[in-house]
């Protein structure tokens, strides 16, 4: 989720220009297989909320329902919305509740993350609001009950500074190990950064940042997002890249959070996700898979993805026939994504222990 921008700004399906390797990919089929619903979240305006977009989706199950926390956009701006649902097929019926109505209060607030901080038997909600942000509950179910937004930093680290002096970051993702807790984020820069605290410190003491991986600017772009590989000793962090034919995402492994990233799927024609390898029955309606969330296999901060469970992704896309046209206006909708074939991921299954988990 970028920053808020003046004036047009193009899609990557028509304004990128792709790097050479993007450019003339080399011939290869790709591992990840995936199909794609139609829209499955709606905007919903109100008297207050002229929204024509949802976008940058967190999702977690808890008490037998999906929570959805999402980006909206429109003639005011950027702000956050949650819905909940019990089924897919109930999802594009959800109402909308805002959560400037919450101590989250308005003013820019985007790119939300949610997940549940077991130590502390507590929901974060971690956002931008130009520097990274939170919010807490201990009831999800109740949309109304998030905190006032905390700052993570007490200043920006100079790393993330542009050459203005201006920081370049976005789109703040946390994830912890036994020990420590980590925030990754982009910079729309070809940079991923990552900052860590001890897990006893959290939401305190964030430091080190560095950069973990660097690229072209359209092949590193926004919007990582980082799992636990459940029964495995890795990690996968996937981060949104432009193309000639729309956003999508290459993959990276690792078995430490703070190790060295090894790429898993990450070229135009063999992506995590993206037009070259997600089919869509229904219709194409969207030539981006771009920021978005994976389903998990809990909901704390570990942040486990299940390798024996097929994988699915919540994500957004929008219509191409409307590049062009202000950023704060493009009518994104959030999709869901199902993978449809052995993958690299689904290669790591381990057998599981009897009675170990119900599908969801």
């Amino acid at each position: 989720m970028r920053r808020l921008v003046k004036g047009v700004v193009l899609l990557g399906t028509v304004a990128s220009l792709a790097s050479a390797q993007d450019a003339a990919p080399k011939r290869k089929a790709a591992r990840f297989r995936w199909t794609s619903t139609a829209p499955v979240v709606l905007p919903r305006s109100d008297a207050e909320h002229p929204v024509v977009a949802v976008k940058d989706p967190s999702i977690v199950f808890a008490n037998g329902k999906y929570h959805v926390f999402m980006t909206t956009a429109g003639a005011k701006g950027w702000g956050l919305a949650y819905a909940s649902f019990r089924r897919w097929e109930d999802a594009p019926a959800a109402p909308l509740t805002y959560l400037d109505r919450s101590p989250i209060g308005p003013g820019y607030r985007a790119a939300p993350q949610v997940f549940f901080f077991a130590p502390q038997k507590r929901w974060y909600m971690v956002f931008q609001g130009g520097d990274p942000l939170y919010s807490t509950t201990t009831n999800i179910d109740d949309p109304m009950s998030w905190s006032a937004p905390k700052p993570f930093f007490a200043a920006v680290p100079d790393v993330v500074k542009g050459k203005d002096g201006n920081a370049t970051w976005l789109d703040f993702w946390v994830i912890c190990d036994d020990t420590r807790c980590h925030l990754f984020n982009t910079g729309d820069n070809g940079r991923l950064y990552r900052s860590e605290t001890a897990l006893a410190d959290f939401p305190r003491g964030f430091g080190k940042t560095e950069v973990v991986l660097e690229d072209a600017r359209d092949r590193l772009f926004e919007a990582s997002m980082t799992y636990r590989v459940a029964g495995t000793p890795s990690y996968v962090t996937m981060v949104e890249a432009i193309g000639p034919r729309g956003r999508y995402f290459r993959a990276w492994t690792s078995d430490r959070l703070d190790g060295g990233w090894k790429p898993l799927a990450d070229s135009l024609a063999d992506p995590f996700a993206g037009s070259a390898n997600v089919a869509y029955p229904g219709g194409r309606w969207t030539l981006d898979v771009s920021h978005g969330e994976m389903i998990r296999a809990g909901n704390d901060q570990h942040l486990t993805l299940d390798p024996c469970r097929p994988l699915r992704f919540l994500y957004q896309g929008v219509d191409p026939k409307s590049a062009g046209m202000d950023y704060l206006m493009l009518p994104y909708r959030l999709g869901l994504l199902t993978a449809t074939a052995p993958n690299p991921l689904s290669a790591m299954c381990r057998a599981r222990p009897e009675g170990g988990g119900k599908r969801r």
